[in-house]
């Protein structure tokens, strides 16, 4: 029998009151015909836009052929995907999962097993970093720490040492002969689009070389070409050991990977880990459609001129309306404005006009347009952010 003192759905989330049918690039149009600048792109999840053609022919022509067997057996379209992978990276070998959640487990549980495997099993901690946040199960809630991540959830999985975001000292301090692994995310999303500068990135790699630990990149909202390169290590000029990545890499498809060097995967063995549906032809077949497309000559390029406009467009705004825009942070097509009023209030405005935005903490709003989004998808965009700052701003 049905308790009628809660939803028959889970109430774990805030929905706004808009529901849609359908989307086609850049836009979703709601059960009245109405249609809505989608700048949140599933979190930064569906890169290239509603039904792209590729990625709808690529479901259309795998699902009938196949859609899942089992990792006890080869399975082409995921050697395929974990070959383009490792050639387009930094990385000698991958996992291929369902989530970035999932990535992350992998990740965590890589690194101490390369230090189990070294004989050295006491090192086994890792060292994090308030504001981050790195999936909701029990392992990437415990490294994360937040208190709207872990509250009532204790006892947290143990071996986590957060230390401050941006103090160096605190840090330095906090990797030892213990450590195992340092994990970052290079541009914190949910803490709110707070980029690490390029000289702390590049530091954090020297300290782990210099301590022997593995570098734990969560590219899971930073990848796939969301800040302008495929990865956004690649411009800081540094690599990681590990990297676990979700998101766009199936274009609104589930399917995340943790991508590794030999080294750091030399402990993970035939039965160290696994997953029942991870790597399945269905998944792969999207996402190998999304590297189709991805690494295209001129792809990228166009990303980043789209960021440059975007980013270029909410400094110049910020100038212009001091009242309403207090910073403006990120990089290429993740962009986040840290607002003077509740940044709750900035996204029911920007609905109003349109727009279809995500929260972040750190009274941010984040703008991720799809990376397929052209010049005049941004300038609407841009002009319901204006319209916004002139109601705000009074």
């Amino acid at each position: 029998m049905q308790n009628q003192a809660i939803p028959t759905l889970l109430p774990v989330y805030q929905r706004a009151d808009v529901a849609f049918e359908r989307g086609e690039g850049a836009w979703l149009y709601d059960r009245e015909g109405r249609r809505w600048l989608d700048m949140m792109s599933g979190i930064a999840v569906t890169a290239l836009g509603h039904c792209h053609p590729h990625l709808v022919r690529a479901v259309q022509e795998q699902a009938a052929k196949l859609w899942h067997v089992s990792n006890i057996v080869r399975i082409p379209e995921l050697e395929r995907l974990a070959d383009r992978l490792v050639a387009a990276t930094f990385a000698d070998t991958c996992f291929v999962c369902n989530s970035g959640a999932e990535a992350l487990e992998c990740a965590i549980k890589m690194a101490r097993r390369y230090w189990h495997e070294q004989g050295e099993p006491e090192r086994h901690r890792i060292v994090t970093f308030e504001g981050a946040f790195h999936g909701r199960t029990m392992a990437t809630v415990s490294a994360a720490g937040g208190k709207k991540l872990i509250d009532g959830f204790a006892p947290l999985l143990p071996g986590f040492d957060i230390v401050p975001w941006g103090d160096h000292e605190a840090f330095n301090a906090a990797v030892g002969p213990e450590t195992a692994a340092v994990l970052i995310e290079p541009i914190q999303g949910e803490g709110g689009v707070r980029v690490v500068p390029d000289e702390c990135l590049k530091g954090i790699r020297l300290l782990c070389d210099q301590q022997g630990a593995l570098l734990i990149l969560d590219e899971v909202q930073t990848g796939m070409g969301r800040t302008g390169t495929l990865f956004y290590h690649e411009q800081v000029g540094i690599e990681p050991d590990i990297m676990p990545i979700a998101k766009a890499l199936g274009g609104g498809f589930p399917v995340g990977a943790c991508l590794a060097t030999a080294r750091a995967a030399s402990g993970m063995t035939a039965g160290t880990h696994g997953s029942t549906f991870g790597g399945n032809p269905l998944a792969c077949a999207v996402a190998n459609a999304v590297l189709d497309v991805m690494l295209e000559e001129g792809f990228l390029e166009g990303v980043r001129e789209r960021g440059a406009q975007l980013i270029g467009g909410l400094e110049e705004l910020r100038r212009r309306y001091p009242a309403a825009i207090a910073e403006v942070r990120g990089r290429g097509l993740m962009a986040g404005i840290r607002t003077e009023a509740p940044n709750s209030d900035w996204a029911r405005r920007l609905r109003d006009h349109g727009v279809v935005p995500v929260t972040a903490s750190d009274n941010v709003v984040r703008l991720f347009p799809p990376l397929t989004a052209t010049a005049e998808d941004i300038a609407f965009g841009l002009d319901a952010v204006e319209a916004v700052c002139r109601e705000v701003a009074g």
